[in-house]
């Protein structure tokens, strides 16, 4: 369920990247406060289980991030 919101999630950022660049900024940061959250708390789990509790949440900011930047660049080259 996670990963079907972080794809409609991206897919929605690069949408909006290549409609209103400055606006994509805000719903970029905007959804990486609760990936982040996420990721910080999974942290605090005891030794490896950290670390592996918090890839899943740092993938899914790292994709966000991606799908907004290739949306803006998608945008710069077409017009």
């Amino acid at each position: 369920m996670l990963i079907g919101a972080v794809i409609a999630f991206c897919v929605l950022v690069f949408l909006v990247a290549i409609i209103a660049p400055r606006m994509s900024r805000h719903l970029e940061r905007g959804g990486d406060v609760p990936l982040r959250g996420g990721q910080r708390v999974a942290g605090k789990a005891a030794g490896p289980l950290g670390r592996w509790f918090q890839k899943p949440f740092g993938k899914s900011r790292k994709a966000v991030h991606k799908s907004g930047s290739a949306g803006r660049k998608t945008r710069s080259i077409c017009l």
